[in-house]
């Protein structure tokens, strides 16, 4: 077994000297008993903007405080220990802007053995050891707590997590070892993997008391006061604590490889292969049923290392600055002093995506938003549908009864469009037809006033020549939302040629209030993310149509790591609107976007693969495939999946380039940010361009790289 206290930890530590400390404070407790508890106080000494984050010289200085109290408690000067946070946070984890910068695998796995020593000195102080989470405990913040021998938890404490598998890592310093054998397998892989991989979602306090992480939950009020109270208790057996789900030996010889099992084929069905650290974390959380906590910590030091200094965690951190940095500082927005109140919402069109608008808008905005379409029932339809979401929020305890009532109050429908007259915000949600939407405008512009904002969801037409009918062009924007409205963090701001300041800056700042992320493009077909689509659909179809068979096509991508195949996708977003959108993009670009006829065909058959009755994918539908698949006479080329990955490689590269040569957006981050938010390409390959480089498509095709230095690991 590795003896951590013989490591020498100096170069990591000078590696780290510019890091913001989390300190440890102490300060001794006396219990109603008489007895004395040592209280640690993890503090950066910064507000709750900057939460505590466990770098190595935070660490190293934790495991002397720690090795101190052990001398204490073995000259009986105290009886117990407890760490816990500043107000509202215990900790968020290792200090990840840090972590991105190790400089080799042997600093990364020294990391990993640094964490495993400072947390386990905790073990080894000889008196019953503490953890109040008292707030925010993520990542490392959560195996600081998982080291003690019991835990309480603040039933107010917003957030518990370890997150590190959506980070492209696992949880390394304890977690993938501690957490199964303290609240069992199948709890566990909801923690470390499920979770994570739902968008980083997290436990409340309540949750993670029921999954069995905290022994006790205290309300906010007196929250330090009972933990102290209730440790007193366990130390003078008053208490004796019980684990419900702590694994025993039926759940370790018969459901825990089961469990591990099937989550392996849900990840499988889920993500593919390619992102390695769900696999690698499964891999621990199968070897922690047995053997000591020495020997999975060894496990974790190696697979942190590995994983440390791959490709994909540098991708990985990549991707989570451009979300928790870049996303929240668009580039080009104007100053947002010159955005205009909205204090009314006009939403032309009733069917879903309107209602869907609607719904959101009244939600995040809390004005009054109005619907119209071509006749009342179309209206009524829609008023039935956001008052039942509405009613469903309610139902969940997601809005109170009042707030419910509110919203209901605020949503109202019309086939009058002089109801739009003092409306500050129109959007449109009518059919993806350029003469449509044109007169839908035209219409509209008659009613409302001369500052009101008008916004179009279009998500592949001109924007500019949507605007040729209006008075003032310059009032026009693009808004181009994804699907799910509420779900998907993505909207695309366009800037047509016309559009003023003051209305850009009413977008963005808009875009924000609704709580999504905002990325400005030009008027371009596509924009961003359907741009990228449209190449890669194409090419999907453009292989099928000259004789690829289906099966090589659908998993020639895998390695892109895209959370699903290009069939798949085209099925998803409609055969109908797939087709559309390749038409748009043919028309505009021929030399390097197809067309397809099978497309339209296929479209107007409905499907391409063959599925069970809960929509489960059995294999290609044989009619499907006998509409693509060349007759006699007909060319014939078929191309094996390496061809096909390289040609896409490459193809994207290419078109990536011209984007960034004719400012689409400002830079290849800004690309980036609208796949990762707007088509969930994976943290773990930091969006398009960060691939793009590695495999060297972008040198191939225009002879240099869209980031210097390539985003990749390390040594």
């Amino acid at each position: 077994m590795t003896d951590y206290s013989t490591i020498d930890f100096s170069e990591l530590e000078a590696f780290s000297a510019d890091e913001v400390v989390t300190h440890s404070f102490v300060r001794d407790v006396p219990l109603p008993s008489g007895k004395v508890l040592a209280l640690i106080t993890l503090d950066n000494g910064r507000d709750h903007t900057r939460p505590n984050t466990l770098g190595p010289v935070t660490l190293i200085e934790y495991q002397k405080t720690l090795a101190g109290l052990k001398e204490r408690a073995a000259r009986g000067e105290i009886q117990a220990v407890a760490v816990t946070g500043k107000p509202y946070i215990l900790a968020a984890g290792a200090d990840l802007s840090k972590v991105s910068e190790i400089p080799s695998k042997a600093a990364a796995k020294q990391l990993a053995q640094l964490g495993h020593y400072a947390f386990g000195t905790m073990k080894t102080i000889g008196v019953p050891t503490f953890a109040f989470i008292n707030g925010l405990a993520l990542g490392g913040g959560v195996e600081v707590a998982l080291a003690a021998d019991y835990r309480t938890i603040d039933s107010s404490t917003p957030a518990l997590a370890l997150p590190e598998v959506f980070l492209g890592i696992i949880p390394g310093w304890g977690g993938a070892y501690l957490l199964p054998n303290l609240i069992g397998i199948e709890n566990a892989l909801k923690v470390v993997i499920e979770n994570p991989l739902k968008n980083n979602r997290t436990l409340k306090g309540q949750e993670a008391f029921d999954l069995g992480i905290a022994d006790a939950i205290f309300g906010p009020a007196n929250y330090l006061e009972d933990s102290l109270k209730w440790a007193d208790s366990v130390i003078s057996g008053q208490v004796k604590v019980k684990r419900p789900n702590e694994p025993g030996k039926v759940e370790r010889l018969v459901k825990w490889d089961a469990a591990v099992g099937i989550a392996r084929k849900m990840l499988e069905s889920r993500i593919g292969t390619v992102a390695k650290s769900p696999y690698k974390a499964l891999d621990l959380l199968k070897a922690a049923k047995s053997g000591t906590p020495e020997e999975g910590f060894e496990r974790e030091d190696e697979a942190l290392a590995e994983l440390i200094s791959g490709d994909q965690f540098a991708a990985s951190i990549y991707a989570f600055n451009l979300v928790q940095k870049r996303a929240k500082r668009p580039a080009g927005a104007p100053d947002k002093k010159l955005a205009k109140p909205v204090t009314k919402v006009g939403i032309i069109g009733a069917g879903l995506m309107a209602s869907q608008f609607a719904l959101l808008f009244v939600r995040r905005l809390q004005v009054p938003v109005v619907i119209t379409d071509l006749d009342q029932s179309r209206v009524d339809k829609g008023l039935d549908y956001i008052r039942g979401e509405i009613a469903t929020l309610a139902s969940k305890g997601r809005i109170s009864s009042d707030e419910s009532n509110r919203l209901n109050a605020l949503i109202s429908g019309t086939t009058d469009k002089a109801e739009f007259n003092d409306a500050d915000w129109v959007i449109e949600a009518v059919f993806e037809e350029l003469g449509v939407k044109q007169d839908v405008f035209a219409e509209i512009e008659k009613h409302v006033s001369e500052t009101a904002v008008l916004a179009t969801n279009t998500s592949s037409l001109s924007v500019e020549q949507i605007g040729a009918k209006l008075a003032h062009p310059e009032r026009l924007v693009g808004f181009h939302f994804f699907n799910p409205v509420a779900v998907m963090p993505l909207i695309e701001v366009v800037n047509a040629p016309a559009t003023d300041e003051a209305t850009l800056s009413t977008a963005m700042v808009t875009a924000a209030k609704l709580k999504k992320n905002a990325v400005i493009t030009r008027d371009t077909p596509g924009f961003v993310v359907n741009r990228i689509l449209a190449k890669v659909l194409g090419e999907a179809m453009h292989a099928v149509d000259t004789g690829t068979p289906f099966e090589v096509m659908n998993h020639a991508l895998d390695p892109f790591g895209l959370p699903m195949t290009p069939f798949e996708l085209l099925e998803l977003v409609g055969l109908k609107v797939g087709a559309h959108v390749l038409d748009t993009h043919h028309a505009a670009f021929p030399d390097r976007f197809f067309e397809s006829e099978n497309l339209h065909k296929l479209a107007e058959y409905g499907k391409i693969f063959d599925r069970d009755d809960k929509g489960k994918i059995k294999g290609f539908d044989k009619k499907a495939v006998a509409i693509v698949t060349p007759g006699k006479g007909e060319e014939s080329h078929p191309m094996t999946a390496e061809e096909i990955q390289r040609r896409v490689e490459d193809g994207l590269a290419d078109e990536v380039h011209r984007m960034l040569e004719d400012d689409v957006v400002h830079a290849a981050e800004d690309i980036d940010l609208c796949l990762i938010l707007g088509a969930g390409y994976p943290f773990q390959m930091g969006g398009l361009t960060p691939y793009l480089d590695r495999v060297g498509a972008s040198e191939r095709v225009f002879g240099d790289t869209f980031h210097h230095p390539v985003i990749k690991g390390v040594e």
